[in-house]
């Protein structure tokens, strides 16, 4: 029989099981982890078990790990009027609930993608937190993410609720959980956050990305001046978690040097660059006689005091023999030098005050809206700085937290002056904004229609200053959207049975909701399927058959919705072993399915 077109996210369950039956057979049986042969395989010494476990527990873990189970069953529709080079660009900007999209990015962009910036929203007693719910049907999810005509609805956590901190943790947790997944093995993320949450933040950091893959907590100075209205102390810093994927793997990290900085690197020989720099060093701990050309012996100066080296005996000697050490007179007195190396970078420093404040972030919004249009926004100076030390120039970005857009505005602009060809991908739930504000006044009724508008001047701004170099300024637009599969509603105990067999007679017949549209069903099943959201789809028409086909690198699929299709309409298309058809179930007789099954590969709706 063909097989079923996937109708939800990827099963994280059924994988890691899949992972651990191949590592450990034994402890998997009949699709069940055997806790009995695991803790017989372990010693004692090696269990921790009951109360005494270390780690972070709060009311709500339970849940958070349900909510990692739960597929998603919502689909991604491009919004091409809301997009910026729809047919060129390799950016995506996704609207809706970041936990449903990051389900939905699973399959397709798993360990594909180099940095994850997040800035989400802070547990202050007064921004509003993500409402996860794992027991709401359908619907409720369907109004509660903003995908019913009311739209979001969201909270605010106030200090005075029992679980403050433990509804923040069960927010950020799966979502936390499912982001490493995405990462490259040698990713790394970065997570800005304040005093309220960060030690709660780095356990359960710990906890995901494991402790010995904690690169630094770096503190960044996020205000100049003023604070004198605090209560008790002026808070100029913000912090920012760095975690790898794995730090065995991860290269140096390198902040690149100015222009100015390297000329002094004039010599060069065949090691590199480099400019010869002074071995005497004012304070030091090296001291030991160094004999000159003509005899003369360094080993106190002018003022009878021991003359400090840069570097041991044993390797003074050493570098002398190698040449990278020199003794000549300079104003007739002996100077030894060593060849000072170019670095590959500037080593990124944990305390970063000269990257940009959030004065500096609402300046650039205003710069571009003319009109102060959203609260604290990160620099992209900040960004710009996190993304050099991190990525090469072919890398995909991710900030599921994308809040103003300045992750796409940094890496825009990043390109645009090295010559890079990395991607973003920003995913922004459509929080609404103050139906009293200026914001709204302006006409954005939520917050990831301000970040497109944002994109898209920075896009144009970014093009405008770097006129005579190419690049990446546009972004494909999607939205987190109902499925066009039906969804199976739940009978209860007074339904009949004529009911049960109306529904399962229409998921038989008419398995697509009333009205869907091709397109729409059509990038369902390419998110489901795992092709590239960037894959390209086009509408066409095979002799008198309609057809999207569907290419991404070397993968290619062909669907057709239409309501009956011959052997011969298929042969004609002219696929593959390895391509994928896609139809109706009740388009192809069986007798068609098993000669077509033969040369392709058979999906069916």
């Amino acid at each position: 029989m063909a097989e079923k077109i996937t109708k939800t996210s990827q099963n994280l369950q059924n994988d890691n099981l899949e992972k651990l039956r191949k590592v450990f057979p034994n402890f998997v049986k009949d699709g069940q982890v055997d806790f009995d042969a695991l803790k017989k395989f372990f010693t004692d010494e090696e269990i921790l078990a009951g109360e005494e476990k270390y780690g972070l527990n709060w009311a709500g873990k339970s849940n958070a790990f349900k909510l990692i189970r739960t597929p998603a069953t919502g689909t991604l529709t491009p919004q091409e009027k809301e997009s910026k080079n729809f047919n060129e660009t390799q950016n995506l900007f996704i609207e809706g609930d970041n936990l449903e999209v990051l389900k939905l990015l699973q399959k397709k962009y798993r360990e594909q993608i180099k940095m994850i910036y997040i800035d989400p929203p802070y547990n202050t007693g007064k921004d509003f937190i993500y409402k996860d719910n794992f027991k709401e049907n359908i619907s409720d999810y369907y109004e509660r993410s903003g995908q019913s005509e009311n739209g979001i609805k969201l909270t605010t956590n106030l200090e005075s609720n029992g679980r403050y901190h433990s509804d923040w943790l069960t927010m950020m947790y799966p979502r936390l959980f499912l982001a490493r997944n995405l990462l490259k093995d040698d990713g790394v993320i970065f997570v800005s956050i304040d005093d309220n949450e960060v030690a709660n933040l780095r356990l359960i950091m710990d906890e995901i990305f494991g402790e010995e893959n904690f690169v630094g907590q770096l503190i960044w100075k996020n205000k100049k001046g003023g604070g004198n209205d605090a209560r008790f102390i002026a808070i100029e810093h913000e912090y920012i978690l760095m975690y790898a994927k794995s730090t065995d793997i991860l290269e140096k990290l390198f902040h690149a040097y100015s222009e100015e900085y390297i000329q002094r690197y004039k010599n060069e020989d065949e090691k590199g660059k480099f400019f010869w720099d002074t071995f005497h060093r004012k304070t030091g701990k090296q001291y030991y006689p160094v004999i000159c050309p003509d005899g003369t012996v360094l080993e106190k100066d002018d003022h009878g005091n021991p003359i400090s080296w840069l570097r041991s005996e044993k390797r003074f000697k050493s570098d002398l023999e190698e040449g990278e050490i020199r003794i000549m007179k300079v104003s007739d007195a002996w100077s030894v030098q060593f060849k000072q190396r170019m670095p590959e970078g500037k080593k990124p420093r944990s305390l970063i005050y000269d990257f940009g404040t959030t004065s500096d972030g609402s300046n650039e919004i205003f710069e571009l809206f003319k009109t102060h249009i959203f609260s604290n926004p990160k620099p992209t100076l900040l960004l710009r700085h996190l993304i050099d030390i991190s990525t090469s120039e072919k890398d995909i970005i991710l900030d599921f937290f994308a809040g103003s857009g300045t992750t796409a505005h940094a890496v825009m602009d990043l390109n645009a002056e090295d010559g890079g060809n990395r991607k973003w991908i920003c995913v922004q739930i459509p929080e609404e904004t103050a139906e009293d504000s200026e914001v709204r006044k302006a006409g954005y009724e939520n917050i990831a229609q301000i970040s497109r508008e944002r994109i898209r001047r920075a896009g144009s701004a970014v093009a405008k200053a770097m006129a005579d170099k190419e690049g990446d300024i546009g972004f494909k637009a999607f939205s987190l959207e109902k499925s066009n599969y039906r969804q199976w509603n739940e009978l209860t105990e007074q339904d009949d049975a004529e009911k049960l067999k109306a529904q399962m007679k229409l998921f038989l017949e008419k398995p697509l909701v009333d009205g869907f549209e091709e397109k729409s069903v059509v990038y369902e099943i390419l998110v489901k399927e795992g092709f590239d959201l960037n894959a390209g789809v086009q509408q066409e028409k095979n002799d008198d058959l309609q057809i999207w086909s569907v290419k991404d690198a070397d993968k290619k699929m062909t669907a057709s919705f239409a309501e009956k299709i011959s052997k011969e309409q298929v042969e004609k298309l002219g696929l593959g072993e390895n391509d994928i058809f896609v139809c109706l179930d009740s388009a192809l007789d069986d007798t068609i399915k098993v000669n077509i099954m033969r040369n392709l590969i058979v999906k069916v709706i």
